[in-house]
Order: structure tokens, then sequence, then C-alpha cells
């Protein structure tokens, strides 16, 4: 991870800071988005909320707490949940959404691969929503976006052990309807394996 504090708490004035955490960044927030909607505009937005919203709360940043991206991901999943709790009411807003301005074809080109490419993400993630929610949270972090056990719990505020039970309920729960959810060699990649170590007993 090239970016550390103080530089992650330095973006929102310090443009050498900015451009270095955007880069490094970016691709997993797009990534992120992507495996959660279907819309490339939307996607394009959320995106852009996200980095706005590490920007304004990069003071807040702890690198004791855990690595950036686990920060940052955090961030992200209240924007997304909050995107998608206002979604029906934004849908009602047709003012609002004749407003916004429509991307480049190229960059429109870009989002649409992106939403392509993560299709089985999201075929796993919608089979997860079966899962209760502590249990999802933990393997959709884990096995969707990369996250270890120990950055999905900072992710999530929880402690480890709880993080380590929850991601071995849930991938209990999930092998019995994992397979009718996707053809036969259309998978996403395999759920992380757990360890004796990973699992308390």
């Amino acid at each position: 991870m090239s970016i550390r504090d103080p530089e992650l708490r330095g973006i929102a004035t310090d443009p050498d800071a900015f451009e270095a955490f955007y880069r490094e960044h970016v691709g997993a927030i797009q990534r992120f988005v992507a495996r959660r909607v279907h819309d490339p505009e939307q996607a394009a937005d959320l995106t852009s909320d996200i980095v706005m919203t590490v920007i304004n709360r990069s003071s807040e940043y702890r690198p004791e707490r855990g690595p950036a991206i686990a920060w940052v991901f955090g961030i992200a999943r209240t924007v997304v949940a909050e995107s998608q709790r206002q979604r029906f009411r934004e849908r009602r807003a047709v003012n609002r959404f004749a407003a916004l301005l429509p991307l480049q074809p190229d960059a429109m080109a870009r989002a649409v691969e992106r939403l392509d490419a993560e299709r089985h993400s999201r075929r796993l993630y919608a089979a997860m929503a079966r899962l209760p929610e502590g249990q999802r949270a933990v393997l959709e972090l884990v096995a969707l976006d990369g996250l270890s056990p120990a950055e999905a719990a900072e992710t999530l505020g929880i402690s480890l052990v709880s993080a380590r039970v929850r991601l071995h309920r849930a991938r209990a729960a999930m092998r019995s309807h994992l397979s009718p959810e996707l053809p036969a060699g259309d998978a996403p990649s395999p759920l992380p394996s757990l360890t004796t170590q990973e699992v308390p007993s």
C-alpha cells in the first residue's frame, strides 16, 4: 500500500497526495461498485460519491486501526447502502435524472465493460442476500472485495473472532445453493478457504 498517514489524511488539501490516492484506489472502488449495481451511469455516480466522501472524511483515517483499503470500503458500503435506500425515491424524481450529464461514449463503454466483467460476482452477491446481514456483510467483503478477515472486521467494526465465525457460517450456508445460482464453468472465483486457524474452536 503506497498511501500512508499523513499522506492519506492530506488528500483534501494536497494535490499530489490526492493523485497518489486516486491511482492507488480508484480501480478497487470501481470494482466494488460494479459488483453491486447494474447501471453504468449509477456506477459512475456512486464512484464519484465515494471518492468525494473519502476526501471529505480523510482527516478521520487512523492507520493504526487498519489498512487504508478497509477504511475506504467501509465508506463505500455506507454510500452504496444509502443509494439503495433512496433508489425508489430517486426513480420518482424524474427531473433530477434529466439534469444529469450523459457519459461520453468511451467512458460509457468502459463502464459497461466493468459491469459485464463483474456480472458473475453480482450473481454471487444476489445469492448472498439470502444470508443474515452480519454473515452476508463479512462474506461479501472477503469473497467479492478481496479483503482478509481482519480487514473485513475493521471495515465492519467487529472483532476478528466474530468476523471469522460469521465467515465460516456464511460459507457453510452458501454451499447449499451456490451451484444452482451459477451455471457450470461460469462461476466467479471460489470463496476463500478457511484454515483451522481462521475459525475459533
